[in-house]
């Protein structure tokens, strides 16, 4: 069992803990944007005159920029 001192500790620790896995989150979704914001750029920097290949880039610019939209 927790002794009155024990408890408060615990809890210190749970905070920090819980912090760690924020700033993690954080840093997991900034990575996240910034595949995405480069997949976007190689995308957008593509040209061509083929039809099906420019509907197959449209497809994926919407899905990308779906996907940002989501990540906030």
């Amino acid at each position: 069992m927790a002794t009155a001192v024990e408890a408060p500790a615990a809890a210190l620790g749970n905070r920090e803990e819980d912090r760690r896995m924020a700033a993690q989150r954080c840093a997991e979704q900034q990575r996240q944007k910034q595949a995405l914001k480069l997949q976007r750029e190689n995308i957008l920097s593509q040209r061509t005159s083929n039809p099906a290949r420019r509907s197959a880039l449209e497809a994926a610019l919407a899905h990308i920029e779906a996907q940002l939209n989501a990540l906030g």
